[in-house]
């Protein structure tokens, strides 16, 4: 069992039988001890978006959720086919249950399924991956210091922002949920 507390991004849990991700998280800290956590519950069935308030000491379902390594195959534009690189068989996604994760994702690229009984309902990008910079402006010369930020498009089709040094063909790592430069592959 979760207390409130431990509700954080991406925390699965089960409310009215059915499993939700977190997607935001605040808490409100009170007098004497006490403290209101508010979060924003994504139904990973319906999709449905729904906001909730815990106090203090109540407990909180962890979701029965089942996760399976995949191999990302291809997308039609409506729905992202994956599969079990065991036992070889195919999963399909709807391409809202995708979300924005398709901006990291690239045909071959291995990542993970989440499975609420026996049904896909979420997919998991490592939290951080290495992709190659496909387009960015020439720094300005004398301009390359790493606080002076600019637009690289990455493989995928992504728009980062990465500091001055980096050019086109470099290899660097983004944060899958900040969109943040981490670094740049030596």
């Amino acid at each position: 069992m979760y207390g409130p507390t431990d509700l954080k991004k991406n925390t699965l849990v089960t409310i009215d039988g059915q499993p939700y991700k977190v997607v935001e998280y605040s808490q409100k800290v009170m007098g004497r001890g006490g403290s209101i956590v508010n979060v924003k519950v994504k139904n990973l069935i319906t999709g449905a978006l729904l906001p909730k308030t815990f106090k203090g000491q109540e407990k909180i379902e962890p979701a029965e959720v089942t996760t399976k390594k995949v191999q990302y195959l291809y997308n039609d534009g409506e729905k992202f086919y994956f599969m079990d690189p065991e036992s070889f068989e195919q999963y399909e996604l709807q391409k809202d249950m995708v979300g924005e994760s398709k901006d990291f994702m690239k045909e071959g690229d291995e990542m993970e399924i989440q499975f609420y009984n026996g049904t896909p309902i979420n997919l998991v990008l490592p939290k951080n991956l290495w992709l190659k910079v496909t387009y960015t402006e020439t720094a300005v010369k004398g301009d390359t210091t790493s606080s002076v930020m600019k637009d690289a498009t990455l493989e995928t089709g992504v728009v980062v922002k990465v500091p001055a040094f980096i050019k086109e063909g470099d290899i660097v790592s983004v944060d899958t949920d900040t969109y943040e430069y981490r670094e740049r592959k030596k």
